[in-house]
């Protein structure tokens, strides 16, 4: 169906209702795991009282998953509602600052859907998607089409990851200040204040970043809270990845070191957030989410310095296919809704938004791959919910979940960590989680009836279309 069908069909069942659906605001932090918010972990050393407070008041998902271990995969998923691996260009690895738009425009976005709606939408902070149709892009021309073609009505933000030149802010379709200076730095990969070496715009400071994404959301919120129809922000945080640059008032927050603190900025944010809509008004009649486009960077030397475990006790960490990578905060806050200090252990993938707030407006979700969560939310009998869901590394290696069991298609962790595999081993991995969580106890070659049946059912979605 054309955006401009689906558009159509999702106003007439919606918009006549504008007035009484709820703002939705979606905070993605930027590599922040599992066991870093203390509502998930009560022997983190980052503290998190904004983030601690917002589950207190709201519902903690503990079986929630990125679609993908790394950024570029997840965002496309989060957006499209559609599963990024199906994609070539998003099979592995990540785009980068100078990559084109990598999203086929016609495909229907979480913006489309609560646009459509009556919503005005906006995208603020870091894209990373690919702007224009160039390779490799030309600043100096429009960057279209990029966030405002995939729905929004107003972007505001980085082209790509912190540490990925040419930086730059973007204004909609064209660059605030042109990249005319070169930022050379000189830390070793990938860790503290590392970025590297590029263009820079003069007015940009990374150090700046977060601040400037805090106050330009703060001030949408409180214009919109003017207006009579709802809204619709994605905050798409470029913290806490690298570089971590917490600013002078967050050093030495925490206890795990220049990211624990950045981190603890990253919940000031939020708690930025939760106060403009304590003065607005708006709190009561916001749909307020919290959660990580993956999991944490954070190796065994990192574990062992701090005695902080960033990816709680899941295996692996950012890029890998066990759970570590993938498995991740998510908090919902909707007053009067959501049961207070509630905690749900339904799977949920970040493709499930589209769903979601299709469900939520009144309209049709056509898109196998989400599943509406709305009713978790809201505790009135449920729907369809999820019972699988598919995992992706940054090499492209694929998991399928169903029940208590994972399997794994490959060996090792697909990403980041390094693991033995002997060619002599099995093909493939099988955990059982519910005994199993921490994915130890390979059973592949033990239970070749459930192994068989999962490896079924993941080559039955790799043919679906994108």
């Amino acid at each position: 169906m054309s955006r401009t069908v689906w558009c159509l069909v999702l106003c007439l069942a919606g918009c006549a209702q504008s007035s009484v659906h709820p703002n939705v605001i979606l905070i993605l932090a930027d590599d922040m795991g599992y066991g870093d918010p203390g509502a998930y972990n009560a022997e983190s050393r980052i503290p998190t009282v904004y983030m601690d407070r917002l589950a207190n008041e709201g519902i903690r998902f503990t079986n929630a998953h990125s679609p993908s271990a790394v950024c570029t995969p997840t965002r496309y998923a989060l957006l499209t509602g559609r599963y990024a691996f199906r994609l070539p260009e998003l099979a592995s690895g990540v785009t980068n600052g100078y990559s084109p738009l990598i999203a086929d425009t016609a495909i229907t976005t979480v913006a489309d859907v609560l646009g459509a709606a009556g919503y005005h939408t906006a995208a603020i902070g870091k894209w990373h998607l690919g702007l224009g149709t160039e390779e490799p892009v030309n600043y100096a021309n429009p960057l279209t089409p990029g966030p405002r073609a995939m729905g929004f009505d107003y972007f505001y933000g980085i082209p790509a990851s912190l540490d990925m030149a040419p930086y730059v802010w973007v204004e909609n379709e064209s660059v605030t200040a042109a990249p005319t200076l070169h930022a050379e730095n000189p830390v070793g990969c990938c860790t503290g204040a590392f970025w590297r070496s590029g263009a820079i715009a003069p007015n940009f400071d990374h150090t700046d970043v977060l601040p400037d994404l805090t106050t330009r959301s703060v001030e949408y919120i409180r214009t919109r809270s003017r207006s009579r129809t709802p809204f619709f922000l994605y905050l798409a945080l470029a913290a806490p990845h690298t570089p971590w640059l917490p600013t002078e008032e967050y050093l030495s927050s925490s206890r795990a070191g220049e990211y624990g603190d950045f981190t603890v900025q990253v919940d000031a944010t939020l708690g930025a957030i939760m106060e403009i809509l304590d003065e607005t008004g708006e709190a009561d009649n916001t749909i307020l989410i919290m959660t990580s486009d993956n999991g944490a960077y954070w190796p065994d030397p990192f574990k062992e310095r701090f005695e902080h475990l960033a990816n709680h006790r899941w295996r692996g960490m950012k890029a890998d296919i066990h759970e570590g990578g993938h498995r991740v905060p998510f908090i919902v806050r909707w007053p009067d809704r959501t049961p207070a200090g509630g905690v749900t252990d339904q799977l949920t993938v970040h493709t499930d938004f589209l769903a979601t707030f299709a469900d939520l407006v009144g309209a049709a979700d056509r898109t196998s791959d989400s599943f509406s969560f709305l009713s978790v939310l809201t505790g009135h009998p449920p729907g369809h919910l999820r019972q699988e869901a598919v995992h992706q590394s940054i090499n492209g290696m694929l998991a399928i979940r169903r029940g208590s069991w994972k399997l794994i298609d490959g060996k090792g962790s697909g990403g980041f960590t390094r693991a033995d595999t002997s060619e002599a081993g099995p093909p493939r991995q099988l955990y059982n989680l519910s005994t199993d969580p921490a994915e130890q106890n390979n059973l592949y070659a033990i239970e070749p009836d459930t192994a068989a049946a999962l490896v079924a059912a993941l080559d039955s979605l790799r043919v679906l279309s994108p």
